[in-house]
């Protein structure tokens, strides 16, 4: 019989020596990736991984981005489909909703199916519905397609981190991870600016041609280029191919191989983001997201009536480029603080003789803590007072930095907390996020018209105040927090 080729050596694991038949003699075998298994994730090149990291990237950045991008054109929507403002609104709130419940079906899918199945058939729907919104012939329509798109398009940030947990080694993550959750930031500033050229420009219905062609595009890129990373999903198929070929009386198995049938699998699979959702460590630090997402939206959605207004008297391409200033906060952020999250992590983790501990990343989120609560009290009285519009964009810059280097901290310490279940911990992680970053906008206007922006916006300040404390208490108490909460699946 033919003797075992050298590929197979290192996942199979028998002597040098063995012939196949020898091999197959036992009765079960165990697979695994080697570190230098050319089809194992973490030991691509550098080059394919950057390939899948850009694709997913783009992803992350054309949904939050899709969200946002029509705020420019909001009184112009309301005139067109014979509505109010407060109704146009309303399809960010269903957008960003279901971006946040989307992730937890499609992240828990993407631990049963595999990632690249999901992101390609979900983004391809995410582009039918932009092109279903564009031809909205009412408001009741726009806000369906938009709250449908919202679920399909969470696609990217459902399992991003999930992704990128499979290419890269903990010590290595956070910098590659700055770059990819920027995306999911910097979308809802970046689409103010664009939407502000085309609303004025070709109107409100071509942002939604746009983005149809834009996310087309990308969809196909990623049916050509994007890889398979989840491990269990391509050992599945390895094992599948190694059984043909042995003998029927051999069991081949891989390491933490779920044997279960599909359907008890799906069941678990969806029940488990839920479950991670209430251990006390995600709980308070998604609270922390959701703060920053309502507040986000809430100032985003309301650029316009601020600055529309005098002494500004900013038209709708002026105020678009205004979300430059916290845009500059996140790349800042990304350049300078992000990549510190590693190295703090790695420092520690030598500390420890070598044992690293998900809350070594939480150290750096305290720069946020503090900026984010100061930059808001600034910003809330310099628009009360109407100080000149390029002073009150000063904190929006800092704000961007706190909010981008908070948000890394946090959802590198959920990847780490959970490792093979990273997509269902981010999922867990994104329902109060998104519920509030939804929510939370339809009732700033109120807010801000009957206290004056003043106190409105401090009023989210001074809740970043309160919970601003809970990276250091994490830091010091997550570890008992998760041995006593400990999760089995």
């Amino acid at each position: 019989m033919a003797r075992q080729n050298d590929e197979e050596r290192p996942l199979l694991h028998p002597s040098g020596d063995a012939d196949v038949g020898s091999f197959y003699s036992n009765e079960t075998r165990q697979i695994q990736f080697e570190d230098d298994d050319e089809e194992n994730p973490k030991a691509w090149t550098r080059r394919k991984k950057l390939i899948n990291v850009a694709i997913i990237a783009l992803m992350a950045i054309l949904t939050p981005l899709a969200s946002s991008m029509f705020t420019p054109g909001i009184s112009q929507i309301a005139e067109d489909l014979n509505t109010n403002e407060q109704s146009v609104i309303a399809t960010t709130t269903g957008f960003v909703i279901m971006m946040g419940f989307g992730p937890l079906v499609l992240a828990p899918f993407s631990e049963t199916f595999g990632r690249r199945m999901l992101y390609i058939w979900c983004y391809s729907i995410f582009t039918l519905f932009q092109l279903a919104s564009g031809l909205s012939p009412n408001i009741a329509t726009l806000v369906a397609m938009r709250t449908i798109s919202g679920f399909f398009g969470s696609v990217g940030l459902a399992n991003g981190g999930g992704t990128l947990s499979d290419m890269y080694e903990p010590s290595e993550r956070a910098g590659i991870f700055g770059w990819y959750l920027l995306g999911p930031l910097l979308g809802p500033t970046l689409g103010p600016l664009f939407g502000g050229v085309i609303v004025t420009r070709l109107g409100w219905r071509w942002i939604y041609w746009i983005l149809t062609i834009v996310c087309a595009l990308i969809t196909a890129v990623g049916y050509f280029f994007l890889s398979e990373t989840y491990a269990p999903v391509l050992l599945a198929r390895r094992k599948i191919a190694l059984q043909e070929d042995a003998n029927r009386a051999v069991k081949i198995h891989f390491e933490d191989e779920d044997e279960r049938p599909l359907w008890t699998k799906l069941r678990a699979s969806l029940k488990r983001p839920f479950v991670i959702f209430v251990q006390p460590i995600v709980l308070v630090m998604s609270l922390y997201q959701a703060l920053i997402f309502g507040t986000t939206y809430s100032i985003y959605t309301n650029m316009q009536s601020i600055y529309s207004e005098k002494p500004y008297n900013f038209n709708s391409e002026k105020i678009g480029l205004l979300y430059l200033a916290p845009g500059l906060g996140f790349l800042t952020s990304v350049r300078l603080l992000v990549p510190r999250i590693d190295t703090v992590f790695n420092q520690l983790t030598k500390k420890n003789d070598g044992k690293a501990k998900p809350e070594y990343r939480l150290p750096l989120a305290n720069i946020g803590s503090v900026l984010i609560p100061i930059s808001l009290f600034a910003f809330a009285w310099l628009v009360e007072y109407r100080v000149h519009w390029a002073i009150t964009l000063i904190p929006t810059y800092f704000y961007g930095v706190g909010q981008v280097v908070t948000f890394n901290a946090v959802q590198n310490y959920y990847i780490d907390s959970f490792e093979k279940y990273a997509a269902s911990a981010i999922a867990g992680g994104s329902v109060f996020r998104s519920l509030l970053g939804g929510l939370v906008p339809l009732f700033a206007p109120k807010l801000f018209d009957s206290v004056g922006y003043g106190w409105g916006i401090s009023t989210f300040a001074f809740v970043a105040v309160l919970i601003g404390p809970s990276p250091i208490l994490f830091y010091y108490y997550g570890e008992s927090l998760r041995e006593r909460f400990k999760l089995t699946f």
